[in-house]
């Protein structure tokens, strides 16, 4: 593994199948968004962001990249049902360097719940504690997420290679 994060590298990681459909938590202008939905040829991926311009800009790669199967939502995902998408609806969710800005790491995580099918994976990536890279106050251990994902009613499915600054974990929906 590349000693830092590489998305497609991660992504190869998982059984991801082309039909599946997704969501992209705080998917930004698209840096796992966009492999993502490339890999899931037949399936959809829906990016969601707080904000709307990196959703534009998401947009606009994804048009020069030829990649037509996501869709971008632009929405709060630390507030229940704000996607707007239906429960139950999703086969899997990224949450990417997302829960270290959080103080609601329990609401993400119970939206993404919320979304998944049963048997529905999230993939969570996110800064190392100990990483001088992300900001180290804010950063989150694996236990602290293992824990509230159990809470959630997650179950850890695995821990994943993602490089030297972050950690990465597979929950199911059982």
């Amino acid at each position: 593994m590349d000693t830092f994060l590489n998305p497609n590298q991660v992504l190869d990681q998982l059984d991801l199948l082309p039909n599946m459909i997704a969501a992209d938590f705080g998917s930004g202008s698209g840096g796992w968004a966009i492999p993502l939905a490339k890999r899931l040829k037949s399936g959809k991926v829906f990016a969601i962001d707080i904000l709307e311009e990196p959703l534009s800009a998401l947009k606009s790669k994804a048009k020069l990249e030829k990649v037509w199967n996501i869709q971008t939502i632009c929405a709060n995902v630390e507030n229940l049902r704000s996607a707007r998408l239906g429960e139950g609806s999703l086969d899997f969710i990224l949450i990417t360097n997302l829960l270290f800005q959080s103080d609601k790491k329990e609401v993400i995580l119970k939206e993404a719940y919320n979304l998944l099918k049963r048997g529905g994976k999230v993939l969570i990536v996110d800064w190392l504690p100990e990483s001088s890279i992300g900001s180290e106050k804010d950063n989150v251990s694996p236990d602290e997420i293992k824990q509230t994902a159990e809470r959630t009613g997650f179950s850890i499915s695995k821990n994943i290679e993602v490089g030297h600054h972050h950690f990465g974990m597979v929950l199911i929906k059982s």
